[in-house]
């Protein structure tokens, strides 16, 4: 089989949306070059979409026109290496899944233990936040939740009131060890959201006492934490030194 034919046929069988890169071919085709070649033509006449430089995708088609790929699909090569769970998509994507804003983003976040500079991968913008946790599929959602605190003031199309009661609705929805859990991985956040957490906890009758005190035991009892929030919200805010 030709190295035309055979990238082609591997193509077909992709599924619509799926990334991928020259070394896709490399199992079977010898010449890097030979690969790039076909694939940039390919591209050209628009059998297939180039993502940025050596990333294309399969597109699928639709009556509103071509969609993207998927966000895991555009930075898959950032959240595994080796098989392996490094990172996961976090920020303005996920607050959106989460209900806490309507707004789309071309920003894509993510969370790793080694975090790079921010780059561009075709419209989208890629960026990194530091996560000290250990990153698996257990915790991600979790993880998702109290970034969204960390960052309560920069949700968009949002206020701090609205976001607090988004989020409890979140934390009841958790079963008592899902709920114990998050109170584990927010240690290793800032003191504001680990305070934010308590609070919320504390407002949602969360039966995890001892955790929750050893949670409010890691603060400062003298630090103030100004997020903005009503105790008509958050009515035990002042017992967490919430502002």
């Amino acid at each position: 089989m030709k190295t035309s034919e055979y990238i082609e046929d591997k193509i077909n069988k992709l599924p619509k949306g799926y990334v991928f890169t020259y070394i896709d071919f490399m199992n079977e085709v010898a010449k890097r070059e030979a690969v790039i070649k076909h694939l940039n033509r390919m591209a050209t006449s628009g059998k297939i979409y180039k993502l940025s430089k050596g990333k294309y995708y399969k597109p699928q088609e639709t009556v509103f026109g071509t969609l993207l790929p998927d966000q895991n699909q555009i930075v898959k090569d950032l959240l595994e290496e080796d098989g392996k769970l490094v990172g996961y998509i976090t920020g303005y994507s996920v607050y959106n899944s989460l209900g806490l804003t309507t707004q789309v983003s071309n920003t894509i976040q993510i969370g790793k233990r080694e975090i790079r500079p921010s780059f561009k991968r075709g419209r989208f913008r890629i960026s990194f936040i530091k996560q000290k946790n250990t990153i698996n599929k257990e915790n991600i959602p979790l993880l998702q939740l109290l970034d969204a605190m960390r960052y309560v003031k920069k949700i968009p199309d949002s206020n701090i009131a609205k976001s607090c009661i988004r989020f409890m609705v979140l934390l009841r929805e958790l079963n008592s060890s899902e709920q114990r859990k998050i109170i584990k991985l927010a240690f290793k956040y800032s003191p504001a959201t680990r305070a934010l957490l308590g609070a919320l906890l504390r407002e949602i009758d969360c039966k995890a006492e001892t955790e929750i005190r050893d949670l409010q035991d890691t603060l400062n009892p003298i630090t103030v934490y100004n997020l903005g929030i009503s105790e008509k919200v958050l009515s035990n805010a002042k017992y967490w030194n919430i502002k």
